[in-house]
């Protein structure tokens, strides 16, 4: 079996020493200018296109307040060049079937490498790039982060706006929009400005070409999918209980809940483009709120029970890609932000290489979470269905306003298909209970089903 060591030394042809290498290391590092606007350099998008690994950098905020930002081409040899200054906040791509395109950042590249500058887009913080739903051969749209949505031609590369997505859907006045995917004759865009508990004007939005429909408040991040195997979205959020998880399956929305990890990617600003990527052959990898993922594209009996955490993480990985048979992960450092933190340096991130299941060598899958924080709920009406797979030790907190009983039921098949677990009582003076799943007890989903009307926290952990 190779090493990955000697899999590096082949790869870039023994110029880079073994050292270099050595798990735990970037590859490659990018960086932003020193100054004098200190702002931030992460990696907000990778493609393996025209016999190279492309990436675009981006800065914080606004395309002016950071210099020394633009579009990298890696070559076998993992070594890259700066093609072109930008010094914009992108993280878009998509290749156009049709043109032979790549739409990455603020570019579109063509199989040869030749690349063009969206001019108009200089100003701009594109954050998704999507199939058209009624001319997909001559155009694409180009959503940006203050939620302006634009139909760009393939060919002359001019833009014409459709929607400022801000007034049209009554959202946050501080927008942060990021995924988007078209599937399933519909638009589908993601917002995550979320600033503070309670806030409700961020959001998941689809859109069929005539009307948009809001189907949730809460943040949201990613929406991704595949042109076959059922053509299933999934769509990525979270809110006060835990992480959000939807999938589009014929034409109809499925939810369910998964455990965060860390509370530390809640805020708008903390959360950095968490995508969900094919990362080999029809195999799905998705990251969400510092847990990788396995995710299976296809919805079997028309329901989602293919997701497996894989690990725990802290790092900020803006995109990721298979590259030469390695798995490349983009990174977002440490950054002054401009004066924010004044005891970092000049803005800088690294690319990694390694394996898909280097992975598996990360921490541990652990977190909490779960249907309810301190929620209005009725006497008979079911949670939405939690994550329970993949975890070694399991338990549940359940506190209500006023004594309550409260039946779990698991999902061991996946399929929608609810046993009876356990019937659980809170009551005394904190009307509070919790129950400890038996070692090696699991299921797919597991639920809860309140029999009297209360206010409700329902809060599961796992190690």
């Amino acid at each position: 079996m190779i090493s990955r060591r000697t899999a590096f030394a082949v790869l870039a042809g023994g110029a880079a020493s073994a050292q270099s290498h050595l798990p735990g290391i970037p590859n490659i590092g990018v960086k932003a200018d020193s100054g004098p606007l200190r702002s931030e350099c992460g990696v907000g998008a990778l493609m393996p296109w025209a016999d190279a690994l492309w990436a675009v950098t981006y800065n914080s905020h606004t395309p002016r307040t950071g210099t020394g930002l633009g579009l990298y081409r890696i070559s076998d040899r993992l070594e890259p060049t700066l093609v072109h200054i930008h010094d914009g906040t992108h993280a878009n791509r998509m290749i156009h079937q049709e043109s032979h395109q790549a739409f990455l950042g603020p570019y579109a590249i063509d199989m040869k490498g030749n690349w063009r500058f969206l001019e108009e887009f200089r100003n701009e913080r594109i954050t998704a790039t999507m199939r058209h739903l009624s001319d997909p051969a001559n155009l694409v749209y180009q959503l940006t982060m203050e939620g302006l949505l634009y139909e760009v031609d393939v060919n002359s590369l001019k833009r014409r706006l459709l929607f400022d997505l801000v007034k049209e859907l009554r959202l946050n006045p501080r927008p942060h929009f990021k995924g988007g995917y078209t599937g399933q004759e519909r638009v589908v865009v993601a917002a995550n400005g979320f600033y503070d508990y309670g806030d409700d004007a961020a959001g998941l939005h689809e859109w069929d070409g005539k009307r948009w429909n809001r189907l949730s408040g809460k943040p949201h991040m990613e929406c991704a999918g595949r042109e076959n195997l059922g053509n299933v979205i999934f769509c990525t959020g979270w809110d006060e209980s835990s992480v959000l998880f939807w999938a589009l399956v014929k034409g109809k929305w499925q939810r369910y809940r998964l455990p965060r990890p860390t509370q530390v990617h809640s805020h708008a600003w903390q959360t950095e483009w968490m995508r969900i990527r094919e990362v080999e052959t029809e195999h799905f990898l998705m990251d969400i709120h510092g847990m990788f993922y396995e995710l299976q594209p296809v919805a079997w009996e028309d329901s989602v029970w293919g997701v497996v955490p894989v690990c725990r993480h802290l790092r900020m990985i803006p995109d990721y890609c298979s590259f030469r048979g390695l798995l490349a992960l983009g990174g977002n450092e440490t950054t002054p932000n401009q004066g924010a933190n004044l005891y970092v340096g000049q803005p800088q991130s690294g690319i990694w290489f390694c394996k898909t299941d280097d992975l598996w060598s990360w921490g541990r899958p652990a977190g909490w979470g779960g249907p309810w924080r301190r929620k209005a709920v009725k006497a008979g009406e079911a949670s939405e269905p939690f994550l329970m797979t993949g975890f070694d030790k399991k338990m549940v907190h359940l506190k209500s306003d006023k004594s309550a009983a409260f039946v779990i039921e698991v999902d061991f098949l996946g399929n929608g298909e609810w046993v009876f677990y356990e019937k659980i009582a809170t009551g005394g003076a904190s009307n509070y209970a919790r129950h400890i799943f038996p070692e090696g007890f699991s299921a797919h989903w597991v639920r809860i089903t309140p029999e009297t009307t209360c206010t409700a926290s329902a809060e599961f952990f796992y190690l």
